[in-house]
């Protein structure tokens, strides 16, 4: 059965990416492997997720790939972090200086609120309800 494995997600640098990463979201840093000529495989993934799809931190080469960092979802939520504790976790990105769009709010689906990444791209932290 064909899984997705990786996910790019731009960034401006690797090392302020994988900090904000595995420090303020906690994620597992997979791999970072140098490609050469300054490149780097760097993936990430939620902790305790290892056999599921990562992001591929994917420095911006470009212009025209710089002018997209932090703009990936066109100005919508983008990505949607799951958790099974979302008072702990969100207490824990806002010790570390994540942005949150808004409170948390209870819908019928789960808890969730809208946060920032370093980059201004949304994401939604969610606990939803099983």
């Amino acid at each position: 059965m064909p899984s997705l494995g990786a996910i790019t997600f731009l960034v401006h640098d690797y090392d302020e990416a994988i900090a904000f990463f595995t420090g303020a979201l906690r994620f597992d840093l997979v791999e970072d492997s140098p490609q050469g000529e300054g490149k780097r495989w760097v993936t990430v993934t939620p902790r305790g997720g290892a056999g599921g799809t990562k992001l591929l931190l994917a420095r911006a080469a470009d212009d025209a790939q710089r002018a997209h960092v932090g703009k990936q979802g066109g100005g919508r939520v983008f990505l949607f972090l799951e958790t099974d504790d979302f008072a702990a976790d969100h207490a824990h990105m806002l010790a570390h200086g994540v942005h949150f769009r808004e409170p948390p709010r209870h819908e019928p689906y789960g808890t969730v609120a809208v946060f920032d990444d370093i980059y201004g791209n949304g994401w939604d932290l969610i606990q939803p309800k099983r």
